[in-house]
């Protein structure tokens, strides 16, 4: 089961990419997002910024620590 999930700044998480995906969701801006199984097994859908998108694929292992932005491991 696949859920959308706001990433909050005390988050923390630790997973493997398994699908990227990006779309104009309100029309006019660019959103990214990764869709990522924890290491716990659950698979969550959160928004990432471009940056990140653009520096990681399928497979890299991204961590989440409680008051930093996701990023690649």
């Amino acid at each position: 089961m696949s859920k959308t999930h706001e990433v909050g700044r005390a988050d923390s998480w630790e997973g493997v990419v398994t699908a990227m995906s990006r779309g104009m969701l309100d029309g006019s801006n660019m959103y990214h997002f990764a869709e990522i199984r924890l290491d716990g097994g659950e698979t969550v859908k959160i928004r990432i910024d471009r940056r990140l998108w653009k520096s990681i694929a399928v497979g890299d292992r991204i961590v989440k620590r409680p008051g930093a932005d996701p990023a690649k491991e």
